[in-house]
């Protein structure tokens, strides 16, 4: 009996501790499911916000790219734009290259103004070359004053600057030498005079002859030394003494250029005082290439040209050598210096004409025209007569006047007089006088 309690009480324990056992085990389970759910649930949670900062991103990358297309396409529209403004701009100004309107003139107001049409034909002309040039005295038109004798300066006849005479007196001298050959002048003169008087019938041969020697020598003598004619004359017909002054005059008509001296000063033979130049006619030297010589020659038309003045000259002389520094030659042109424009030092530019011709369009210089927009232009007769169009040209260069012009067809009705009246009209008729 007593193990029969003994075997249910032990039995009754054995359940109890399995049901317990049964519990944890249960709990355990549900601390486990719910350690299990809790991680699933933050690491979804995690997944939850990674999406959501992926999301964000992705919203502001899609923003960005939004921006981005949004940017294209403005500058799109603004390409459009200037495209489309452009094209305004080609369509109102004169970009599309959009003809200009013409004028028209009855014949009263052609004749009024003096418009003259011609049909261009091409010309034999002759190319022109540019060169530098430097102004220079006319050698052939200076004389240099100096004394032919030692002396010493006894007065001043003329200034820098001053215009003087052929034969005017320059400068007064005396010598020693002068007043030696001026008496042996005396001397002979008067001896050549007697035997002279007397004759070869009364004289004999040798006599006659050197007295008419020694006058002949003495003369001469006092001429070289510097006396003029006018002054031997003067001397012996006068019977003026001895006394060595003398007169250096003008050779010829010019300006006084150099003036190196006082009064008192002793000079030397040779010593420049003054420098007599006729600057009506001067010189300019221009440098040329060798190539660019050997196609002008001597006589050829040329243009001098400096600052507002255009002067006509031509070729005088080319040089045969070669500047050593500059491997360029002389080429000499004469100028007319009207007003006294020209001065020696001066630098200009030359034009010379060629000896070589082509043939080419050519009208008066006056005939073409600068358009509003700086292009040369010259004014067409349309089939119409008296209608007249601005059309542009290339101006290739200018000859004595005379424009040589390119971009028309040879017979085109142009007009070569009055052509600024046409232009003048156009422009108050409204329309832009630009065609290109």
């Amino acid at each position: 009996m007593k193990s029969l309690q003994l075997f249910l009480i032990l039995l009754a324990m054995s359940s109890s501790t399995y049901v317990a056992a049964s519990a944890d085990h249960e709990h355990n389970d549900n601390d486990h499911a719910a350690h299990a759910n809790e991680k699933h649930t933050d690491d979804h949670s995690d997944k939850k916000a990674a999406k959501h900062d992926d999301d964000h991103d992705d919203h502001g990358k899609d923003e960005h790219d939004h921006d981005d297309d949004h940017n294209k396409e403005a500058d799109h529209d603004d390409h459009d734009k200037d495209e489309d403004g452009h094209g305004g701009h080609e369509e109102g100004g004169h970009g599309e290259h959009e003809e200009s309107g013409a004028v028209e003139l009855n014949a009263a107001q052609m004749q009024t103004a003096g418009i003259k049409v011609e049909a261009l034909q091409p010309q034999s002309i002759s190319a022109s070359i540019q060169a530098a040039g430097e102004v220079m005295l006319n050698a052939y038109r200076t004389v240099q004053v100096t004394p032919r004798i030692a002396g010493q300066v006894l007065a001043r006849h003329a200034r820098l600057g001053d215009e003087v005479k052929k034969g005017q007196p320059l400068v007064t001298l005396s010598s020693v030498e002068m007043a030696e050959a001026q008496g042996q002048l005396h001397v002979t003169y008067r001896e050549w005079l007697r035997v002279k008087k007397l004759g070869k019938k009364v004289v004999s041969a040798r006599r006659y002859t050197e007295a008419k020697v020694n006058w002949d020598q003495a003369h001469a003598r006092a001429l070289a030394y510097g006396m003029s004619e006018a002054e031997i004359q003067d001397m012996l017909n006068k019977n003026r003494i001895a006394d060595g002054k003398f007169q250096l005059i003008a050779q010829q008509a010019g300006r006084v250029l150099h003036d190196n001296f006082i009064v008192g000063q002793r000079v030397e033979p040779g010593y420049e005082l003054m420098t007599v130049a006729d600057e009506s006619i001067m010189w300019v030297e221009a440098r040329l290439t060798p190539n660019d010589a050997s196609s002008i020659h001597p006589g050829n038309a040329a243009r001098v040209i400096s600052g507002k003045f255009n002067l006509k000259a031509k070729v005088s002389q080319i040089n045969h050598a070669l500047d050593e520094s500059t491997r360029t030659l002389a080429v000499r042109l004469e100028v007319e210096n009207p007003n006294d424009i020209l001065h020696p030092g001066m630098f200009i530019n030359s034009r010379i004409q060629s000896s070589e011709t082509h043939n080419a369009l050519v009208l008066p210089e006056a005939a073409v025209l600068r358009s509003p927009d700086g292009d040369w232009q010259v004014m067409v007769e349309q089939d119409e007569a008296g209608e007249f169009k601005p059309v542009e040209v290339e101006l290739v260069q200018i000859i004595n006047e005379q424009a040589v012009i390119d971009g028309i067809e040879p017979g085109t009705r142009v007009v070569t007089q009055g052509a600024f009246f046409v232009q003048s009209e156009l422009a108050k008729s409204g329309f832009e006088i630009h065609n290109h």
